[in-house]
This record gives C-alpha cells, sequence and structure tokens, in this order.
C-alpha cells in the first residue's frame, strides 16, 4: 500500500530519507495536520449522530422519523460507495477532502441557523442527512490515501494504528458528549460539530505535498483522466463509467492476499455488527437501566483503544493465525455473551470482543497499500469498504428479524456456530494458511 521514486516524493528525497531515515511520526506535519484534522472531524461526527435522532424525535415526536433519517444517511453511504473511489482516483485528494469537510461544515451549520430561526423542518433534516451520507465514504476513502501520501511505507503501520486509536477515542467520547451537548440545549452539539469541521478544514488547508509529490501526482492523475477519456470516447454509453467504478472490485477479487483478507473481514465484520442491538435487548429483558446500558456498550469504545496498542504485537504474527486466532476467539466470547450476568458482564466481553479488531481492519489496510498501485487504490479503498458496510447492514438487519423469534443467547450460538464454520474452513484451505505479509509492488508490475 514499492512504488517508484517519483511517487514517494522525488528521487532526492527518497535517498535523503534512505541516508538518514524517516522523520518519526511525531515531527511529521503532514501526518500531524492530518491526523489532528482527521481526530476533530471523527469526534465532530459521533457527537453529531448521537444527537441527530434526538432532534428528529424533538421535531417531529415520531420515532419513524429518526428511522428514516437514519436509512437515508447510511444508504446514501453505500449507495455512493463506488463513486467515491472513483473520484478519489481522478482528482486531488487535498482537495476533495476539503470540499468534504467544507460540505459538512455548511449542512451541520444550517441546523443551527434554521433552529435559532425558528424554520427547522423534517425535510430540511432529511436533506442534511442526505448530504452527510454522502460524504463518509469519499472521506474515508481521501484521508487512507492522505495518509499514506505523506507517511514512508515502514510507517505504515505504526500511522495506521494512530488511526485506530482517533476511532476508538472518538467513539468513545462522542457519543456522550453529544447527548450531554443536546442536554445543554438541541443547536448546542451541532455549533460544536461544525466548529470541529472547520478545524478539520483549517488542518488539510495547511498540508502541503512533500517535494515533487504535487507534481506527480498531477500527472499520475492526468494520465489516468486521459485513459478515461479515451475509454468513455470508444464507449460513449455509461457502462463504460460503470466500469471504472467496478474496477476496484474486480482488482480486489483478483488479488488472492487482499480477496481472502477483505472477504474474512467482511464476515466478521457481518458477524459482529448485530452485537450491539443483541446486546441492548439482552440487557432490557434483565431490567438494566439505560444509563448502565450504555455502560456496558462503551466496552467496544474501550477494547478498541486497547486494541490499537497490540497491533504491532499481533502483527509478529502471520495473517492467517491473526484472522483465525479472531474468529476462534470471537466464536468463544459470543457464547459467553450470551450469558445473563449483567452489564459489566457485557461490558468485559465486549472489551474483549474488539481487542483484535483493530489489528485486523490495519491487516487490510497494508495490503491495499502493498499490493494496489496508487491510480487504483481510491477505488479499492472504496470497494473493500463498501463490501464492510453491505455486511454490517445485512448481519444488523437479519439479527433484528431474529430478535422477534429468537432469544438473544439463541441468535449469539449461531453467529458463533457461523463463524466456527469460517474458522474450519479457513484452517483445512492449504492456500489460507500460507498467506504471508506482502511486499509492496510498484504500479508498473500490475
Amino acid at each position: 500500500m514499492s512504488e517508484s521514486d517519483a511517487r514517494d516524493g522525488g528521487g532526492e528525497a527518497v535517498t535523503t530519507e534512505k541516508r538518514s531515515g524517516p522523520v518519526p511520526l511525531r515531527r511529521n506535519r503532514g501526518f500531524q495536520l492530518l491526523w489532528t484534522g482527521s481526530a476533530f472531524s471523527t469526534l465532530g461526527l459521533e457527537t453529531a449522530d448521537m444527537a441527530f435522532p434526538l432532534l428528529v424525535l424533538a421535531v417531529t415526536r415520531s420515532p419513524a422519523a429518526a428511522g428514516i433519517a437514519g436509512a437515508v444517511q447510511m444508504t446514501t453511504a453505500l449507495v455512493l460507495g463506488l463513486p467515491a473511489g472513483e473520484l478519489a482516483d481522478r482528482f486531488d485528494r487535498r482537495a476533495l477532502l476539503l470540499v468534504v469537510e467544507s460540505l459538512r461544515a455548511v449542512a451541520i451549520g444550517s441546523i443551527v441557523l434554521a433552529q435559532v430561526t425558528h424554520h427547522l423542518v423534517l425535510v430540511h433534516l432529511l436533506a442534511v442527512a442526505l448530504v452527510m451520507g454522502a460524504m463518509r465514504p469519499l472521506s474515508a476513502t481521501a484521508r487512507m490515501l492522505l495518509l499514506r501520501s505523506v507517511v514512508p511505507p515502514e510507517q505504515l503501520t505504526a500511522a495506521l494504528t494512530r488511526e485506530e486509536v482517533r476511532i476508538s477515542g472518538a467513539s468513545l467520547a462522542g457519543p456522550p458528549l453529544g447527548g450531554m451537548l443536546f442536554a445543554l440545549g438541541r443547536v448546542v452539539p451541532f455549533l460544536v460539530t461544525t466548529l470541529t469541521f472547520l478545524v478539520s478544514i483549517s488542518c488539510v488547508s495547511l498540508m502541503r505535498p512533500q517535494a515533487g509529490a504535487d507534481k506527480t501526482f498531477k500527472a499520475d492523475k492526468a494520465d489516468e483522466a486521459d485513459k478515461a477519456d479515451k475509454a468513455d470516447q470508444m464507449h460513449p454509453d455509461a457502462s463504460s463509467a460503470v466500469r471504472r467504478m467496478l474496477s476496484g472490485t474486480v482488482v480486489m477479487w483478483r488479488n488472492p492476499l487482499l480477496r481472502r483478507t477483505t472477504l474474512f473481514t467482511a464476515v466478521m465484520n457481518a458477524a459482529s455488527a448485530p452485537v450491539v442491538l443483541i446486546v441492548v435487548v439482552q440487557l432490557q429483558h434483565q431490567g438494566i437501566s439505560s444509563g448502565l446500558i450504555g455502560v456496558a456498550t462503551a466496552g467496544l469504545a474501550l477494547g478498541g483503544l486497547a486494541g490499537a496498542a497490540l497491533v504491532t504485537r499481533l502483527h509478529r504474527l502471520s495473517p492467517a493465525t491473526l484472522m483465525l486466532g479472531q474468529a476462534g476467539s470471537v466464536a468463544v466470547l459470543l457464547c459467553l455473551l450470551g450469558l445473563s450476568l449483567g452489564p459489566w458482564w457485557a461490558a468485559a466481553v465486549l472489551f474483549l470482543l474488539m481487542l483484535g479488531v483493530p489489528a485486523m481492519r490495519v491487516l487490510v489496510d497494508i495490503v491495499m497499500f502493498r499490493q494496489v498501485p496508487d491510480e487504483q487504490r481510491g477505488r479499492v479503498v472504496a470497494a473493500v469498504m463498501t463490501l464492510w458496510g453491505l455486511g454490517a447492514a445485512a448481519g444488523t438487519l437479519l439479527a433484528g428479524v431474529l430478535l422477534d423469534f429468537m432469544s438473544p443467547l439463541a441468535i449469539l450460538i449461531a453467529i458463533a456456530a457461523a463463524l466456527g464454520i469460517v474458522f474450519c474452513l479457513g484452517l483445512a484451505s492449504r492456500a489460507f494458511r500460507a498467506m504471508a505479509w506482502p511486499t509492496e509492488v510498484a504500479a508498473s508490475d500490475h
């Protein structure tokens, strides 16, 4: 996720780096600006995600309206996942991220203005949900690719680990912050979120490409655009654009290592996504208060933070050992989660469930960065994220339906059994067991 000297910022810069060693991440200005802006933006999103359904309920007094708003955001993010990859491969990623954060700031800021002027209506909120959903895949893809442009290959694991810290930290702090701010006033969490996006815009604006990297980036994008234009001339219908958007899926599928890691993590994501819903229903059946339920589910974010510290250690294992170990441990933990032993037990098991997740996500990121050339990464990243999103949505939907007919314990055991089958299939496959950490390949090798 090796590339030519030009792609790493020019031959002179690479020569100097090899002689003196890479700059530590703590002194890498580009990485620090990107990470800081991302941290503020992610915290703002988590805060708004908690406050938004509360606002819809306050405005409409309709749980159905809140559900529709959430569905609009999720559906838009999934539908626009692949087009986001196409945009990230054809245009300047820094400029795209600036556009994304600006649109987010305008959308959330419009809620502040409408609330203050007493003109906030459901249609407005649905429009904001549409914009926020559309920006999610583009933001995630652009940030991922910008990370590689400011971090040398040997520091990639460390940088991706810090990204996991950012995500888990925001997941832990954002929801309670959103609820607390909403209690102070309907407009407060959205004002704070708007400010976080403005901080992100400032950080991205201050980022500067490495010497020679901008010129090379633009030349690469121009070459890619020329190829696309020629293809469009040969195929003037919409099928050429569709083929380009689907090319990331094709690249992912043709690379055995990327295919196996992506499908495996997609299955794990589908199995893990409904766990919070199942735990909430289980604890409600036990008569646990909503406050304690919130404490229990916070175990996931705490586990993610702790798991980020384990990434380097877990990556000493082979990819197959890491994935099989995760599948086996999650299967066992899901069975333990089914025991109705109260919120603190649930929090402890959820904490353990998340310990291996950061290492799994970083594994897939490293495979994408090392096995896919830069001019195709946006579409591949988007394809992988879309597959994960579809898996999570399908798993949550299925679990929600089954909860009307089965107990939480029965569903957790069924999921664990499915993961047990996946574990056995992986263990029985010689090709799966033989997977090794990839080396970087140049674009010309593809």
